[in-house]
């Protein structure tokens, strides 16, 4: 199963790389796209490079989009293509998933309507849902996690969505994860 990440400069890099991670271990395959050619810079630095150029995406493949946040979020929410990849996905029944900053980008859409979710703190508004102060939050195909603290959470939150409980547990178990 295949899953795809967007990113572009100032990502956060503890959730774009712990999500990644968890993902990976869980036997998900991951494309990382970025809006700007093959590389993209975290917000702290971090370059990586050898990404997939987002010019040339096709969601036909992935079970799941993910937005990483940090202050790429902006540029993110400012993307015409992005908006309706979220859209689209949300649409036809698979799963969208953010993060901290950019789960704004999945409320302001209105695709928060009804659900639970969470984001950073501070960013909540009303987007129609029930915010929750958790790390991790699965409601329906919409998962969200609150911060960078919350990375690895919300890299298992998905990778139960997409391959169950059962997938998940083993592992939690092989990184000694409580």
């Amino acid at each position: 199963m295949k899953v795809c990440m967007v990113v572009t400069n100032g990502f956060e890099e503890v959730e774009t790389v712990g999500t990644y991670g968890i993902l990976r271990r869980g036997g998900l395959d991951v494309d990382v796209y970025s809006l700007r050619g093959t590389q993209a810079t975290g917000r702290f630095g971090l370059t990586c490079n050898a990404l997939k150029d987002f010019a040339h995406f096709s969601d036909d493949n992935y079970a799941a989009i993910i937005l990483p946040g940090g202050p790429q979020y902006k540029e993110l929410e400012n993307t015409p293509r992005v908006l309706q990849l979220l859209q689209d996905f949300y649409a036809r029944g698979k799963y969208v998933c953010a993060i901290c900053a950019s789960p704004t980008i999945l409320g302001h859409l209105g695709l928060l309507q009804g659900k639970k979710y969470t984001c950073f703190t501070a960013m909540n508004e009303d987007f129609g849902g029930t915010y929750c102060d958790d790390y991790a939050v699965a409601d329906g195909q919409i998962v969200t996690g609150k911060s960078a603290a919350a990375a690895i959470d919300f890299g298992f939150a998905i990778l139960q969505a997409l391959r169950g409980k059962e997938i998940a547990d083993e592992t939690k178990a092989d990184i000694y994860y409580k």
